[in-house]
């Protein structure tokens, strides 16, 4: 595996971690590596000092022993065995040798000992050897040259070595000690530092969650960064808020007015609808009626027709929004359905229609309302749909809910208008729309399906039939009928 991408990795896994983490990972990190450079540097000072002392200390311990004994005129040592010298060595090993290297006396024979060499600290196998020339302290007659002695003086650098090796040992404890320390206090800054931020996150989970900008954010309780963000998001709040508000009063002011004008415009479109109609009754039955006046009667009429329509629509939606709809009658769903069929048959001459109404489904709500949705269902499938596009209508109890689909075998949804074509005002291009010049549909038709099943505790949805052609579902709940117990005779 290529090393930068194994970072690139590692890199990219680390950025996955919690803030806290990270930063606990990198204060232990950086604390790690200054005490390492801080340990590696002592011990090696430490441990330095520790072999010039221990070589200072055999030189001066070699002199001291080289002292003692001196030698005669003749050269040779005046003491004259080596167990008066033994208790001056200290418990390390002494010889004395020659200077052509003949050894006169040695405390032990197992040791190692290297030649003389008075200019430095030899090393002999697991031992450290410093030697002292020893110098006559008798006076030496004229013309005489004695040879040479010297002492050695041998200590084992394993005192040394467990010295440095317990220095070692107390360093790495403390590296590890103090780098566990430093990711503890680390996390713990972290903590302290990320809980004001902690508590704007849960804050901000909450009003998400309930949608209520009128909720405030706590300000921590430091003058810092993390309290200036709390305090620009609360005031942020307040903006919502205040648009919230004034949205809310003008849709309000905006049903409010299309429910007033569509109640006010209620009774002129019935008188005008009643008079179109006495009026194209009297010019059908009228000899020599112009054709003109009749066709503009008729187009009058059904111009009215279609206002007084919108008019019905936009009262529906103004219950819808104040949250009118719906009832409380026990209703039996496939019933309304097949009236709705009844009713919409004779506009669909062109068109196959189908029903499958497998036995009864109730359900509790407002049975006109619910016709209402059937029957827009219907229309909408007809309307948009070309000539003999067969369209299947089917209730039945499904999961626990009454389901009612219409389907058709036509061209079906646009790609992406599942959703859209619940919303106001949304009108298709279809057969019959296509017709008129205006086209007969209002926009609200599939927006009235879904406040109708909405408020009866229902849902709907759009989708692609199996034949290729639009499907729209309604569930709803059954209505709770009681159990009927079962007579028991007496036989």
């Amino acid at each position: 595996m290529n090393p930068l991408a194994g970072l690139k990795h590692l890199y990219a896994r680390s950025r996955r971690l919690p803030v806290r983490i990270r930063i606990a990972i990198v204060s232990a990190t950086l604390t790690a590596v200054i005490l390492i450079a801080f340990a590696a540097v002592v011990g090696r000072l430490v441990s330095d000092r520790l072999h010039a002392d221990f070589e200072r200390e055999l030189r001066g311990n070699a002199a001291t022993l080289a002292n003692a004994i001196g030698l005669n005129a003749t050269g040779q040592p005046l003491s004259g065995s080596l167990d008066d010298i033994v208790p001056l060595a200290n418990d390390a090993e002494i010889r004395i040798v020659s200077g052509d290297g003949q050894v006169d006396r040695a405390s032990s024979a197992a040791v190692p000992f290297s030649p003389p060499d008075t200019d430095r600290v030899a090393t002999a196998g697991p031992y450290q050897v410093a030697t002292a020339q020893i110098f006559a302290t008798t006076p030496t007659p004229i013309g005489a040259a004695p040879t040479p002695s010297y002492v050695q003086y041998a200590r084992p650098e394993s005192a040394v070595d467990e010295t440095i090796g317990r220095l070692w040992w107390f360093l790495g404890a403390g590296v590890i000690v103090g780098t566990l320390l430093a990711g503890l206090a680390g996390m713990a800054v972290a903590n302290r530092a990320m809980r004001p931020i902690a508590n704007l996150t849960a804050a901000a989970r909450d009003i998400a969650t309930t949608r209520d900008p009128s909720r405030r954010i706590p300000e921590p309780e430091s003058d810092d960064e993390v309290a200036e963000l709390a305090r620009t998001l609360d005031q942020m709040l307040r903006e919502l808020d205040a648009a919230r508000s004034e949205t809310e009063g003008a849709m309000k002011r905006q049903r409010e007015f299309v429910a007033d004008a569509s109640h006010e415009l209620r009774t002129p479109l019935t008188s005008i609808l009643a008079n179109l109609e006495l009026l194209e009754q009297s010019l059908a039955s009228a000899p020599g009626a112009d054709p003109d006046e009749t066709a503009a009667v008729g187009s009058a009429l059904r111009s009215s027709k279609r206002m007084n329509r919108l008019v019905g629509d936009l009262l529906l939606l103004a219950r819808a929004d104040a949250g009118r709809l719906g009832g409380h009658v026990e209703c039996d769903l496939a019933r309304i359905a097949s009236e709705a069929l009844e009713e919409v048959a004779p506009v669909a001459d062109a068109h196959r229609l189908g029903a499958e109404l497998d036995g009864d489904a109730p359900v509790v709500g407002n049975p006109d309302e619910l016709h209402r949705m059937v029957l827009n269902l219907l229309e909408n499938a007809i309307r948009h749909t070309p000539a003999g596009t067969a369209v299947d209508l089917r209730v039945a109890e499904s999961g626990g809910t009454a389901l009612l689909s219409v389907s058709d075998d036509g061209p079906g949804l646009p790609a992406g208008m599942e959703e859209q074509v619940f919303d106001r005002f949304v009108r298709g291009e279809g057969p019959a729309d296509r017709s008129t010049r205006n086209g007969t549909g209002t926009g609200l038709g599939l927006s009235i399906v879904r406040a109708v099943a909405l408020a009866h505790g229902g849902t709907v949805s759009a989708g692609r039939a199996a034949g290729g052609g639009a499907r729209f579902e309604v569930r709803l709940p059954l209505a709770d009928l009681p159990e009927v117990e079962p007579i028991l005779s007496d036989s």
